[in-house]
């Protein structure tokens, strides 16, 4: 099943982000087949403030458990993370 991880960064947090991002990259790009799609939520001035991960996982534990080990997580910088099955039911290019 596919999960979305949304993902809302602290307030004022854009350098801990930016300090973090190449093992955060990392651990997405660890994610092998796993990882569906992911990016950042942009402020007013077009900043990062958030990300959106879609994920295939067996549960939402596993779902959560792989959010818990986000970089960004493990630094502090989400003040919520919010774990939410998802169908991706329009421009599916797994549909075929």
């Amino acid at each position: 099943m596919l999960y979305a991880l949304l993902c809302d960064d602290k307030p004022n947090s854009l350098q801990l982000r930016m300090d973090t991002r190449t093992e955060h990259l990392a651990h997405l790009n660890g994610l092998g087949d796993a990882l569906k799609f992911a990016g950042p939520f942009l402020d007013e001035n077009d900043k990062p403030c958030g990300s959106m991960v879609v994920i295939e996982a067996d549960s939402r534990e596993a779902a959560k458990a792989i959010a818990d080990r986000d970089p960004y997580a493990v630094a502090g910088l989400f003040e919520t993370v919010t774990v939410r099955p998802w169908n991706w039911a329009i421009k599916n290019p797994a549909a075929g």
